[in-house]
């Protein structure tokens, strides 16, 4: 099948790590399973689905078919679609009265994360959202050591704002460590990502 692309808050610096050791049990990695980012955050927004905490879910990406097949009356195969425009981030929600919005990003480096990952648009539906009232953030997985970060959007925004003004096109993992929520998986919810928004939360209505 053949996909068509369309043509086309300051920093805070808290200088100390930010790790949120949420396992009960940190010698078991209940990460360790084979599974991207992906299917491990849509397992634990199903848990906080049915437990009532928040609701999260994935964004569809839309596209517009313009080729189909049907090899056979009861089956159609897309042969060939468009994506109707340029998606922003993978997910959305509510959680304790807010609207939140964020990205997931898997690397295989060692070191840093690199901020091509991101596209420029998602960066600016991320500030417009921040702008008015929502908590945005990025979800950073690396995938050798399976370590996850929680990047609340204006710090991500000051990274990518210092690229572009000739500063590194990557985030180490040392400014992750002292700049970002650094979460362990458990047994449920798998990524207790929204100990690390209670946080952010709480920080913004701090400041």
């Amino acid at each position: 099948m053949n996909f068509h692309y369309p043509n086309g808050s300051s920093f805070k610096n808290t200088n100390k790590s930010k790790q949120l050791n949420l396992s009960k049990n940190s010698s078991i990695n209940y990460g360790d399973r084979g599974m991207s980012l992906e299917a491990e955050l849509n397992q634990s927004n199903e848990y906080y689905l049915d437990e009532d905490i928040a609701v999260v879910h994935k964004k569809p990406t839309p596209i517009q078919i313009v080729n189909v097949d049907y090899p056979k009356r009861s089956a159609a195969v897309i042969k060939e679609a468009y994506f109707q425009h340029a998606s922003t981030t993978d997910y959305n929600g509510v959680y304790r009265g807010k609207y939140i919005d964020f990205d997931a990003k898997e690397t295989t480096s060692n070191t840093s994360f690199p901020l091509s990952n991101f596209h420029k648009h998602q960066i600016e539906h991320m500030r417009k959202c921040t702008q008015l009232g929502g908590i945005t953030f990025a979800m950073i997985k690396f995938v050798k050591s399976n370590e996850l970060f929680v990047l609340a959007g204006p710090n991500l925004f000051y990274y990518w704002d210092r690229q572009n003004n000739g500063g590194r096109k990557s985030i180490s993992k040392s400014e992750l460590q002292d700049n970002a929520y650094q979460i362990k998986y458990q047994f449920q919810p798998l990524i207790p990502y929204l100990s690390a928004v209670d946080h952010i939360i709480d920080d913004r209505n701090n400041i």
